[in-house]
């Protein structure tokens, strides 16, 4: 019983579905929303009653095979009780080609997983791809927003009654993080940001070339808002920043991607010979040396070879200033010897000393050789053997 239990815990149930294929076409914005309630009957039911449907679920998608998504596909979840999104915008070069997406569900409280396939057939379109391009960046939404079906027909309508084509597709959608974007700070309900990019077939209106005009790039570029006579049919729902708007123009017929035919490649003979560097090696060693070389002589010159001297000096100098220097110098040395022989007053801490034994007064000996810093202040018994012994001196009288 107790192994059948311990089985029971670890166990982790999986199920797995048919296929379901979708058919998108190369050059139009692909989404599939991975929707929770989809899943919700792969899992036994919540135990208590009213949470039957507060399972938080994870999806995980990867091209069958690999570990990842094609390069073309993303995918996105918010949080584990939100719908997950996969999009992306699939080319010409993935035509006729089955692309199989494994779908994992997992249940987070359970920890069960439910497995899907879907197989997306990508299908060519002769509209693609389309002519003009605008791409678009709207700072008020986020990726999953926009990728919601009724927001991104809003957007796409207001294009096109500024636009007027006759077709218009959303080409495709990324994130602003995807483009090198911050996170936004978590106050006042800021958003991460969206590129839309949109195609048409009619060249662009007047109102989106508005943009190019050098007073309002002058406006972009002084980190101002442009002014845009179409702004107002977007900023009800939609906060585009203009100056990040790109209008490209692509060729109808784009090319296959081979180069043209020119011939023969002939390779260059192997009995070419290599280039010959001592001359450059001379030209690079030998004239920095010799700009050396002539500062070093210049130099040597003028300290060795150009001074003065003391006798130059003199003979430069009057007689009457050299005999006052002269003077000056004998004067000098002639303190300078006197000083060394003149009466110094010495210190008090050197003052006769009291003798409390003999009852005598001990002066200090200071020969010219006897260093007195290192006379003790009190003299000791030891001391005074060497001292010169004076009569106690009495009051007159």
């Amino acid at each position: 019983m107790f192994f059948e239990m311990c089985f029971s815990v670890v166990t982790i149930l999986s199920r797995s579905h048919a296929d379901r294929n979708v058919y998108p076409s190369a050059g139009v914005l692909f989404v599939h929303v991975l929707e929770r309630e989809h899943f919700k009957g792969e899992f036994p039911p919540y135990p208590k009653s009213g949470d039957a449907s507060n399972d938080p679920i994870t999806f995980n998608t990867n091209l069958k095979g690999f570990p990842d998504r094609p390069g073309w596909l993303r995918y996105i979840q918010r949080t584990p009780h939100g719908d997950g999104v996969l999009y992306g915008s699939p080319t010409a070069e993935h035509v006729g080609k089955p692309t199989v997406i494994e779908i994992t569900a997992y249940n987070r409280r359970t920890f069960e997983t439910a497995r899907h396939n879907l197989v997306i057939n990508i299908m060519a379109t002769e509209e693609f791809p389309l002519p003009y391009q605008a791409e678009f960046y709207i700072k008020n939404m986020n990726v999953e927003e926009m990728l919601a079906s009724e927001v991104l027909g809003d957007f796409l309508g207001a294009v096109k009654n500024v636009w007027q084509p006759e077709r218009l597709n959303a080409i495709n959608i990324t994130s602003a993080l995807d483009r090198g974007g911050r996170v936004p700070l978590p106050i006042n309900n800021l958003k991460e940001g969206v590129y839309v990019m949109v195609g048409a077939d009619v060249p662009f209106s007047s109102c989106l070339r508005e943009v190019e005009n050098p007073h309002n790039q002058l406006r972009c570029s002084q980190e101002m808002e442009p002014v845009i006579s179409c702004d107002k049919k977007f900023r009800a729902q939609f906060h585009i920043d203009w100056c990040k708007i790109s209008l490209v123009r692509t060729p109808r017929h784009p090319g296959t991607g081979i180069l043209p035919e020119f011939g023969e490649y002939n390779p260059p003979s192997e009995s070419l010979r290599s280039p010959d560097y001592f001359f450059d090696f001379l030209v690079t060693l030998a004239v920095p040396s010799a700009v050396a070389l002539v500062l070093f002589f210049i130099l040597g010159y003028t300290m060795c070879c150009r001074r003065e001297g003391v006798e130059k000096r003199n003979m430069q100098t009057p007689a009457i200033q050299l005999v006052h220097h002269s003077s000056i110098q004998k004067s000098t040395k002639e303190l300078r010897g006197m000083s060394k022989n003149r009466e110094i007053s010495w210190p008090l801490s050197t003052l006769p000393v009291f003798n409390p034994v003999s009852g005598e007064v001990v002066p200090p000996i200071h020969p010219d050789n006897y260093e007195t810093t290192s006379m003790p202040l009190m003299q000791t018994q030891a001391n005074l053997q060497n001292q010169i012994t004076i009569p106690q001196q009495r009051p007159s009288g």
